[in-house]
């Protein structure tokens, strides 16, 4: 692949895949959360405003990046409705910048239940659709003690493509992931929080996903200590063909990749696998 980088100020590089005629320039904001909310606000503003300034099309950010994944004791303090103050600056930097943006997730609160919920909100400052976490992680995690799972696939039609919305842990269900092949998903957008300890399951996990559904995929994660957590990092961009086309390491940085959505139906046209399945069989053994 031939990559290419533009300065980032600050916090690293901004690598991007070069194409003749793409679609869509994506790009993923790899953050190390802080203790302190609204600096984590502040360096996710300026990360995706210097990503809307390298062209890109849609930016993603990872889960709960504004509190840190790890800080479970400050969920019920920290949790917001989805009009409140976080999203909220997300719809109006969407507008401001007139990108599509992928707000990462946050802890919702609704009423008496929180839950892991992620926006994307697109140049008008919409919020086109939301995603509650259909799968709650257990181990080694407080989420399925305080957070109550969703119980809807999300995929949304936008201006640039067909998107899926998913949440770390939920890369391990690829139930989930035929679903929104099934729904005419083109790409799938996934907000994680992974621990370093299982770092080769994820770079697995997301080219599986990527290349049995024959669709984009795009994985924004935290990087760096969370609460004593070791965060993975490592957010990348996978083609159809499960070819990773960026990824950002163990550092905080942004990367992204200029995106021909034609390569999904010529994927799916050359190697037929989804076409070529067994509807007819129960699979019960």
């Amino acid at each position: 692949m031939n990559y290419y980088t533009f300065p980032l100020a600050p916090g690293g590089t901004f690598n991007v895949e070069r194409r003749e005629h793409p679609d869509m320039r994506l790009a993923c904001v790899q953050l190390s959360p802080a203790d302190d909310p609204a600096a984590n606000v502040e360096k996710a503003e300026r990360k995706i405003r210097a990503a809307a300034e390298n062209g890109a099309d849609l930016v993603l950010l990872p889960e709960i990046w504004n509190l840190g994944y790890f800080a479970f004791d400050d969920y019920a303090d920290g949790a917001e409705p989805m009009d409140g103050p976080t999203i909220d600056r997300m719809r109006t930097l969407a507008a401001d910048l007139d990108v599509h943006l992928h707000a990462g997730s946050i802890v919702e609160r609704d009423g008496e239940d929180l839950h892991n919920t992620s926006a994307l909100i697109d140049p008008s400052g919409t919020v086109l659709d939301t995603y509650r976490k259909i799968h709650l992680y257990g181990y080694g995690s407080r989420e399925q003690e305080l957070l109550t799972p969703g119980e809807r696939v999300v995929a949304v039609e936008t201006d640039l493509a067909t998107v899926g919305m998913t949440t770390c842990y939920d890369l391990r269900f690829p139930e989930l992931y035929r679903a929104l092949a099934d729904r005419g998903v083109e790409l799938l957008l996934i907000t994680s929080a992974w621990p370093i300890p299982r770092l080769e399951h994820w770079l697995m996990l997301n080219r599986m996903r990527a290349v049995e559904n024959q669709v984009f995929l795009a994985a924004a994660n935290l990087v760096g200590d969370n609460r004593g957590v070791e965060l993975a990092g490592h957010s990348l961009i996978v083609d159809p063909w499960a070819t990773p086309l960026a990824n950002a390491g163990f550092h905080e940085r942004t990367i992204a990749a200029d995106l021909d959505l034609g390569m999904v139906e010529a994927a799916r046209e050359d190697f037929p696998a989804l076409a070529d399945r067994r509807f007819e069989l129960s699979y019960d053994l």
